[in-house]
């Protein structure tokens, strides 16, 4: 069931000065968004193309929204989402970067893009393993026709809230050390200590909007 506004009023309050909330809504339906909308939502995530054009037109008429793209995008998907997203959070090697650079230049796009970062082993993550990113540095800022902002990453399950909190910090300390802003981490199971670890956007799915409806 969708959050009451008084209960987003007291997450937002919770949020320090440049914290972000992005609204998760995939499997979520266009009703649903638009209510948390009229809360003062600006920011919603989706992670399949397919399911996010609808919403998009249902929703044509609040020309304030702003759309992520949090799920893994294939390479055949990359043209749709950078004309349906203004922000993607989850680039995870450098031909996708890459071929995500070529595309915006034909469609004269310049998405903001969050690099998603490996700390752990984890064979249901992707991403960039730190030293891999370190390594290709210079190569991927020279990426032309996108505006790189941060990095994004997800701990694996079975971390515990200490050990969590300690990869959310060593992905603050890398984003730093790279001259980067913005850190995407934390879900609604972590969200805190992805504050405390240096996050710069939560993402929330079920504690705003419930379980998902599909």
């Amino acid at each position: 069931m969708l959050i009451c506004s008084s209960d987003f009023e007291k997450i937002k309050a919770l949020l320090p000065f440049g914290v972000s909330l992005l609204a998760v809504s995939k499997g979520h339906d266009q009703d649903s968004i638009r209510k948390l909308s009229s809360y003062g939502q600006v920011d919603f995530g989706e992670s399949r193309l397919q399911e996010a054009i609808p919403k998009k037109k249902d929703l044509n008429d609040l020309k304030q929204l702003r759309w992520h793209f949090v799920g893994t995008l294939q390479k055949n998907k990359v043209r749709g989402v950078i004309k349906e997203f203004d922000f993607i959070h989850s680039v995870d090697s450098l031909p996708l970067l890459e071929r995500i650079s070529r595309i915006s230049q034909e469609e004269k796009k310049n998405p903001n893009v969050f690099l998603q970062i490996k700390l752990r082993d984890d064979p249901n993550k992707g991403g960039f393993l730190k030293q891999d990113l370190l390594k290709n540095w210079t190569n991927i800022v020279s990426v032309k026709n996108i505006h790189i902002i941060g990095l994004m990453t997800i701990p694996p399950v079975a971390l515990n809230s200490f050990q969590r909190k300690d990869l959310f910090c060593e992905c603050r300390n890398l984003a730093n050390y790279l001259g980067l802003k913005d850190c995407s981490m934390g879900m609604s199971t972590d969200w805190e200590e992805a504050i405390e670890g240096g996050a710069t956007w939560i993402r929330l799915g079920s504690l705003l909007f419930g379980e998902r409806h599909y």
